[in-house]
Parts: C-alpha cells; sequence; structure tokens
C-alpha cells in the first residue's frame, strides 16, 4: 500500500509530459513560421521573376 501512495505523489512523469507539450507546441508554433515564410518568399520571387522576364513588344 505504501509503494501505491508514493507512486500517486510522485510527479517526475507528469513534469517530463508538460515539457514534452511545451516542445511540441515550440515545434507546431515553428513550423507555421517557417510554412508562412515560405510562401512568402516564394511569392517574392515570383513577383521578381515575373518583373525582369523580357517583355512581349
Amino acid at each position: 500500500m505504501k509503494f501505491f501512495r508514493e507512486l500517486m505523489n510522485d510527479d517526475q512523469g507528469a513534469t517530463a509530459i508538460e515539457y514534452g507539450l511545451i516542445a511540441a507546441l515550440i515545434a507546431v508554433a515553428a513550423i507555421t513560421a517557417m510554412g508562412s515564410l515560405g510562401n512568402q518568399l516564394s511569392n517574392t520571387f515570383t513577383t521578381v521573376s515575373t518583373d525582369m522576364a523580357p517583355k512581349a513588344n
């Protein structure tokens, strides 16, 4: 019975889970930001490429 009481009061696993959730949240935020940045960069290169293309007379 003492083992189960100690097991219920042990919060080391909870701390590890919290750190894992924080890391996952940071990863999702970073992936979202990089995806948005990638789209903006792609649009910028498309605009530059279009502006530099020779114009048809």
